[in-house]
């Protein structure tokens, strides 16, 4: 009994002291953790260069050393970035940032941004590869303005820091939707003196020229035509009768592309005898929205009208709801042509467009910012003598081909774009890069487009990049793509803003 007493006061009394000890312990572990969490800030890095904003879970900043901001499918083209710059010398390159909403969510914006990559670091590898050794090599990098460009800020204010040593930024390239978001970035980037090259940027009011405020960005180039050169384009290719025309236009404001689209289409349709007929899409244009509802009633509307051809001004979420509704109309037994600007590039890899619509006696063409058929030879379709080459084309093709372990796709365009975008950029580094210098003034670079016409122009796979004074494109060829039955993008014919091809020395005429 007595040993049994001693056993529970003895065993009983050291089990409670160990259990306090270990308690103990595993408090102040405890405490210790909650005090370090609490006193040391969270590490929201990606990688050199690259974090996560307070609130946001995409990665946002500038990167060039082979980092694919979370985004499968750009591992392969960022590894090969990354590659390229880690065979660059410090003090040997100038440095071109590629800026685009790299985190996007949006389908067609994911394959735009691959393929803007790919083409510029196709053109990255011919620059510091296949120029004759022209100094400066070339550094790309990477900066991402988050879903919808909603960070740009951030990424801006990281790219202005880097024009200094060792980065050398000298220019700009990617700025390739026409939202607001883009024009203050535009904007703030030109402010800062830096040079900027728009890949697809086509709005009318992110541009310079004459007038009033003819300078807004200044240093800011582009290798796309404007939403006016579009129709104007359009206009020349299909000879509309504006009796027998209508425009379908977007009602949603602040949009810079739909909103010079729609007033370039407006005035194509001067004594066009009906009223646009208008929608409302989201504010975030790539969500589905109640449009389609309003496309079904829009539909019933056209059928009660003389119209032959659709002007249609809006993105291309909408676009491919109107197309769908537009197969399914009641007036089955006339037939439609359907013509847009640039945005119905992306139909090409929509899953969602009815294809059975375009068997449906309608037709629905775009005004395109290039097409892999262009300045290929076909029979009965003989290359135009001016304004681009199949040489330059090719020479294309053979760049891209390094590019990806997989073909490209090019039948969007946007791979071809960048390219010119890039070659532009690069051309003009190397060309205000002083005699005997490594590398241009940051100033001088912004300078350089004045020049870039005549024998000093950029021979572009797209066609000729001849620069007006405003740096805007002069007379760019503009390729007409019709959407197939089966969904391709069938390239039909290149029209041009002037009417014809441009002269042999491709120099712009004075304006009034």
């Amino acid at each position: 009994m007595a040993d049994r007493l001693r056993y529970r006061v003895f065993y009983t009394t050291r089990q409670k002291i160990v259990t306090t000890v270990v308690a103990l312990a595993v408090l102040g572990t405890l405490i210790g953790y909650a005090v370090q969490r609490a006193t040391t800030p969270e590490d929201r890095s990606c990688a050199p260069g690259v974090e996560r904003p307070p609130g946001s879970a995409e990665c946002v900043g500038v990167n060039g050393s082979g980092h694919d901001f979370g985004v499968p499918s750009l591992t392969e083209v960022a590894r090969a970035v990354g590659r390229e710059n880690a065979g660059l010398k410090a003090g040997e390159y100038a440095t071109v940032a590629l800026l685009l909403p790299l985190t996007s969510t949006d389908a067609g914006m994911r394959v735009k941004v691959l393929h803007e990559i790919q083409g510029a670091y196709a053109r990255q590898y011919r620059a510091n590869h296949a120029s004759n050794s022209e100094t400066p090599k070339i550094r790309l990098v990477l900066a991402n303005t988050g879903k919808g460009n909603a960070h740009w800020r951030t990424t801006v204010e990281r790219l202005k820091k880097m024009t200094a040593d060792p980065d050398r930024l000298r220019a700009v390239s990617g700025v390739a939707t026409s939202s607001t978001e883009i024009r203050q970035a535009v904007a703030a980037l030109t402010g800062a003196g830096i040079a900027v090259v728009g890949t697809t940027i086509t709005a009318d009011d992110i541009a310079n020229g004459p007038g009033a405020g003819h300078n807004r960005f200044p240093g800011l180039a582009r290798v796309s035509p404007t939403n006016g050169d579009e129709a104007k384009a359009l206009a020349h290719f299909g000879r509309v009768e504006a009796a027998k025309a209508l425009l379908v236009q977007d009602t949603r404001t602040g949009d810079h592309y739909t909103d010079t689209l729609k007033s370039a289409f407006t005035a194509s349709l001067k004594g066009a005898p009906y009223e646009p007929q208008l929608f409302t899409s989201p504010a975030d244009p790539t969500e589905e929205g109640t449009t389609a509802n309003t496309f079904r009633q829009i539909t019933h509307l056209i059928c009660d009208t003389r119209a032959e051809t659709v002007f249609f001004a809006g993105r291309h979420t909408q676009l491919r709801q109107f197309i769908n509704a537009l197969g399914a109309r009641g007036c089955a037994e006339r037939a439609f042509t359907i013509l847009t600007g640039d945005e119905g590039s992306y139909l090409g890899a929509d899953d969602k467009l009815n294809k059975a619509a375009l068997k449906a006696k309608l037709t629905v063409r775009y005004a395109a910012l290039a097409h892999p058929d262009a300045w290929k030879p076909a029979p009965g379709r003989p290359v135009p003598r001016t304004g681009g080459s199949t040489a330059a084309f090719e020479t294309f093709l053979t760049d891209i081909a390094q590019a990806s372990k997989t073909p490209v796709p090019l039948a969007d365009g946007q791979a071809i774009v960048a390219y010119d975008a890039m070659a532009t950029a690069v051309h003009a580094i190397r060309q205000a890069t002083p005699q005997g210098s490594q590398y241009p003034a940051l100033a001088d670079v912004a300078t350089q487009w004045p020049q870039v016409k005549g024998s000093l122009r950029v021979e572009g796979a797209s066609g000729w990049i001849c620069l007006d004074n405003f740096g805007n494109p002069y007379n760019k060829a503009i390729p007409i793509v019709e959407l197939a039955p089966d969904g391709t993008q069938r390239f039909v014919q290149i029209a041009w803003p002037e009417g014809h091809a441009p002269t042999d020395n491709c120099l712009p005429p004075r304006r009034g």
